[in-house]
């Protein structure tokens, strides 16, 4: 079908259920959080238990000095003192990392089911639309290991192909990524928590609200908005785990942290006292015109080109304001839209796209999840660890020059799997035959059947969209 009918074909995939029915046996993001904020907490108090003990058996190794014998000694305690030190603090590292960090078995077994549900996919496309928008509202793993794979499970996947709306709430509205932009301690001025503890208030969640998830850069807003709108986000924050070992880690509203009174944003007044007055800004946020096109221009641009036709841009733009941003719909006019396919495959594949098409190709369905993800880093996109709040970039300059690492990815993988792959039936599968006669020609004259492969793999036909 989808040599026949290729629109066709991406179309009908997004009717298939997006939910990963193995993911039943992971945590929760805030099941996670506890579980690590559990360890630490045990790690530090065998960290104490390992110095004081260790101190006590200093103190019963000196032994009672005459007063002769003080004078010639104080020399010698200097000396010994920092030795001592040292001792207890080696005590103390050993037995905080005698307590396994859950953290990172936690985030691998996130990165295998997120991974084998791209291998298991029909053709993909909606796979790509999840990970399009978990780079779009992204976390990063380097501050909040534990719920980076159930974030984009939770919020994420959940609405990938809902209304934006529902989407914004459900991310915004995270754990994760309210750790993640800082928002934890954010108080306003007038506050009770903020009165009280001389704190301040934090904008940069706001400022990445509007600025990478809705309205855009350089769309009308002001410095003034995004303070109303900080105000706006006080008291978004999440259950401590010490202090609710059963709900820590859950979203909560903190009356005390929040600024009173209503607030102004974008020439609207929100005079909710509550978080539905965040709520409200959100949604008024996703039914901005400035959103539509911005959504638009960023899925474009991961999909069709760095520089996507205007007029697709606008066609997609105009259905996310129609159908008050239905983002399957949004999907389904891209794909549409004669626009999306009139020049050549142009986009360079992003690392994880390449190495998991590598995969598909050759029927692989299950992956080393620490395989993988050292891969990934080694290819400058390491799993749900981008560099920056605005994500993975998604045009070819920012990645061409990484292509290089790819050939010794490339020939690893063929070396490994050549006794389970035959290039010519990925050309003739996959690439129903369609590839540039040089590709052919090369892998047909390759002197070995990993060679073939690792040609294939590296090829303008593989690496492009």
């Amino acid at each position: 079908m989808v040599g026949t009918d290729p629109r066709g074909a991406l179309i009908a995939e997004l009717d298939r259920p997006l939910a990963l029915t193995a993911a039943a046996s992971l945590p929760s993001s805030a099941k996670a959080y506890r579980t690590v904020a559990d360890a630490n907490a045990r790690r530090t108090a065998r960290a104490r238990q390992a110095q004081q003990q260790a101190k006590k058996q200093q103190m019963a190794a000196v032994p009672a000095a005459s007063n002769d014998q003080a004078q010639g000694q104080a020399q010698g305690q200097a000396e010994g003192q920092g030795a001592e030190k040292d001792a207890v603090e080696m005590a103390a590292k050993q037995a905080a990392e005698a307590v396994p960090d859950p953290g990172r078995p936690i985030y691998l077994q996130e990165a295998k089911l997120r991974t084998e549900a791209a291998l298991a996919a029909d053709i993909g496309f909606a796979e790509r639309l999840v990970w399009f928008w978990s780079n779009h509202f992204c976390v990063s793993a380097n501050r909040i290991q534990s719920m980076s794979g159930a974030y984009e499970r939770e919020a994420v996947r959940a609405h990938a192909l809902g209304h934006f709306v529902d989407l914004l709430l459900a991310v915004e509205g995270h754990p994760a990524i309210l750790f993640y932009l800082d928002n934890l301690e954010s108080m306003g001025a007038n506050s009770t928590a903020g009165i009280n503890r001389s704190r301040g208030l934090n904008e940069n969640f706001a400022r990445e609200i509007m600025e990478l998830h809705t309205l855009g850069v350089r769309t009308g807003y002001t410095q003034d908005d995004v303070i109303s709108f900080a105000n706006v986000l006080t008291g978004w924050t999440l259950v401590p785990p010490g202090a609710d070992p059963q709900h820590g880690g859950e979203f909560t509203f903190n009356p005390r942290l929040h600024e009173p009174g209503g607030q102004t944003v974008l020439g609207k007044r929100y005079e909710q006292e509550d978080v539905e007055q965040g709520r409200a800004v959100l949604r008024d946020l996703a039914a901005h015109p400035a959103t539509a096109t911005h959504v638009a221009t960023k899925l474009a641009r991961h999909f069709v080109a760095d520089e996507p036709p205007p007029v697709l841009v606008e066609q997609m733009a105009k259905t996310f304001r129609d159908t008050e941003g239905d983002l399957k719909q949004v999907a389904i006019a891209m794909v549409s839209s004669d626009e999306a396919w009139r020049g050549p495959p142009s986009k360079l594949k992003r690392p994880g796209e390449w190495v998991v098409g590598m995969a598909r190709a050759t029927g692989i369905t299950q992956v080393d999840p620490v395989r993988y993800t050292g891969g990934q880093e080694l290819l400058g996109e390491a799993l749900w660890r981008p560099p920056a709040p605005k994500g993975y970039p998604d045009d070819e300059a920012s990645w061409i020059d990484g292509v290089g690492r790819r050939l010794d990815v490339a020939n690893n993988f063929a070396e490994r799997i050549t006794g389970m792959a035959d290039p010519q039936v990925i050309i003739e599968d996959v690439f129903a035959s369609e590839i540039a006669p040089e590709v052919k020609q090369a892998v047909g004259r390759a002197e070995s059947r990993p060679q073939a492969l690792a040609l294939l793999f590296m090829s303008a036909d593989f690496q492009r969209r």
